[in-house]
């Protein structure tokens, strides 16, 4: 009895201890922050992009940022250019790759506001483009282009690619014809839609 009196004695500490280190690790590798508010600036300090997040965590290990119910701006010059919502995101390779997921939402910021649906939204901000997959919507007060991936890039023009299905809308908001078609390239800046076939013989373009 006395035997196992002393090994209880020199081996419950070891695992007191052993338990308090294991906390202490996990504290250290992932670390909880709330109200997350971050400004990423390029090299040359212009500012890119903005993240606020009521619940975020940290990897140290993966360094990277997971984020619940985020709100991303993207600036152009001083000014925010688009405004992205979605159910939970993550930002990794030196704060260089956003991505988000679930119920996407992008709004652009100009009088007549078009908004882009999709489930992942991708964005490497070495580059010009940002990627969107799946169920694609896009809506505006003249039209509604729907397909399973796009792509918007730097000069304001969106690819939808193929297959894409569009509405184009009458004067009391309702839809006034449907078409399918394959990729669709709408133009944000001059509010024109246009058409190409794989072949390159078959092109239309629409005016608002």
């Amino acid at each position: 009895m006395n035997r196992i009196y002393r090994l209880l004695i020199i081996f419950v500490p070891f695992f007191i201890f052993g338990c308090k280190l294991n906390e202490i690790k996990e504290y250290k590798v992932i670390q909880k922050i709330d109200n997350l508010d971050m400004n990423i600036f390029s090299k040359s300090g212009e500012k890119l992009y903005s993240i606020s997040s009521t619940n975020s965590i940290y990897n140290n290990n993966e360094l990277k940022f997971e984020l619940k119910k985020p709100t991303i701006n993207i600036f152009k010059g001083d000014e925010p250019k688009y405004i992205i919502n979605s159910d939970e995101s993550t930002l990794s390779e030196n704060n260089n790759l956003l991505k988000l997921k679930g119920n996407v939402k992008l709004k652009t910021l100009k009088q007549n506001e078009d908004f882009l649906y999709a489930d992942n939204f991708i964005w490497n901000i070495e580059e010009a483009n940002y990627l969107l997959e799946g169920n694609i919507r896009f809506e505006n007060k003249n039209i509604i282009l729907n397909s399973e991936k796009a792509r918007l890039s730097s000069n304001n023009i969106i690819e939808f690619f193929n297959p894409v299905k569009y509405v184009i809308k009458d004067d009391n908001n309702e839809n006034r014809y449907e078409i399918n078609s394959e990729n669709a390239y709408y133009n944000l800046k001059t509010e024109s839609v246009s058409f190409k076939a794989k072949d390159k013989r078959v092109r239309s373009i629409i005016y608002f």
